[in-house]
């Protein structure tokens, strides 16, 4: 077997800068998988049914899951894989990047983040999830952990079955008093505890997504949805029943401090305020798609390429489309993963397809890494087909 630095220059002369990652697959013991993930039926257990089913597709991740005591040693990170002829080898990109950070994003970003901060993934649940909220970096920061704003984008290839409850809780009504949510943790094991009564839902649409900073309680919808976030893995869920079903004590003080795990007073501090009874919180953190530059000027030149997250400065991201029989070249000022989730062609040297069914264990064509000084350079974008879109889902992490 090759050493990993044979390995990085094989693969990064390969695909002249671009790299290929292997699918990740995260199992959640508290959801229920949508199906929408294009896992083959006999696999969403595949980690075995105790530790609940696959219904998290991680893409670009240097960061581990937190799925408590039997989580795998790589669960959730990211692998780069490099093929020759009959022969596949893979390194983490978490190993590349410590190694290789200068090659892979450029010696501004390692000095500013000291790495990869960011990963993206499709959320695949079939019915919503309790309201919760993510730690800001204060808070985050009493358990040795990084805060986690997050983003959602719904993509139509995805959601063609919307699942059992499109709709998403965000927030707390204005006019809402503390004491009242307080009294919504003192009642946990008394049934539901009623918090959904004090916030609101949003009906979800697919082409659009919005913006979740750390402390904003939501209880997210059935819609698959992709997810550039910080990387972290925090959360605290509030609500104790969810379509009938008990969410236990524990998800709500996962990430508190041993020493406060019954004091609800600190709990409550994990409560950005004034972020949840916002009257305006539609108009400040919904996030319709933003063209890159003049439309008819993309259309002209074969392609569309919208903004689809851009509210928060840990991350971003793009969709990108080109038409049919059409080959463009796209540049960006940093490194960023990609997600291909329509259609077929080529992404400089390398081959990409979006996959109809995968096998647990599988490769595919339709997940790369671009590093820094290919995606300046621009990367050659080629759709094959004669009739079909290629799209693509493009995820950045904080500037230099």
């Amino acid at each position: 077997m090759s050493n990993p630095n044979q390995i990085l220059d094989n693969a990064l002369d390969q695909g002249r800068g671009v790299v290929r990652l292997s699918p990740t697959w995260v199992p959640r013991s508290f959801c229920i998988p949508g199906r929408r993930l294009k896992l083959h039926p006999d696999d969403y257990y595949a980690f075995g049914a105790h530790r609940g089913g696959i219904d998290e597709r991680w893409f670009s991740s240097t960061t581990r899951a937190d799925n408590g005591p039997e989580t795998l040693p790589d669960e959730g990170l990211s692998y780069i894989w490099f093929a020759d002829g009959g022969k596949a080898e893979k390194v983490l990109l978490k190993d590349a990047i410590e190694s290789r950070g200068d090659d892979f994003l450029g010696p501004e970003v390692m000095k500013a983040h000291g790495g990869w901060t960011m990963y993206s993934k499709f959320f695949d649940n079939l019915e919503p999830l309790p309201h919760h909220l993510h730690h800001n970096d204060e808070m985050a920061a009493k358990i040795g952990q990084r805060g986690k704003p997050e983003a959602y984008y719904f993509p139509p290839q995805l959601n063609n079955k919307r699942g059992y409850f499109p709709y998403t809780f965000f927030g707390i009504n204005p006019g809402v008093k503390k004491e009242q949510v307080r009294d919504c943790l003192a009642n946990w094991n008394k049934g539901d505890n009623g918090i959904l009564d004090l916030s609101r839902a949003y009906r979800l649409t697919p082409g659009t997504g919005w913006d979740v900073p750390p402390g904003l309680l939501h209880a997210p919808g059935s819609f698959l949805t992709y997810e550039p976030q910080r990387a972290s893995d925090v959360f605290s869920m509030f609500q104790s029943i969810v379509w009938d079903a008990y969410t236990p004590w524990e998800l709500l003080v996962k990430d508190v401090p041993d020493e406060n795990k019954n004091d609800l007073d600190f709990i409550m501090s994990l409560v950005d305020w004034e972020l949840n009874v916002d009257p305006n919180l539609y108009q400040n953190r919904f996030s319709p798609p933003k063209p890159v530059r003049p439309v008819a000027e993309m259309t002209e030149a074969g392609y569309q390429e919208n903004w689809i997250s851009y509210k928060s400065d840990a991350f971003s991201a793009k969709e990108l489309t080109v038409h049919p029989n059409r080959t463009v070249r796209i540049s960006d000022d940093n490194a960023y993963g990609l997600i291909v989730v329509q259609g077929h062609g080529r992404c400089g040297s390398l081959s990409v397809s979006a996959p109809t069914m995968i096998r647990f264990g599988q490769m595919t064509e339709d997940e790369l890494f671009v590093t820094r000084d290919a995606a300046r350079q621009g990367v050659e974008i080629t759709n094959q087909s004669e009739y079909d879109d290629l799209v693509i889902l493009k995820h950045f992490g904080p500037q230099s």
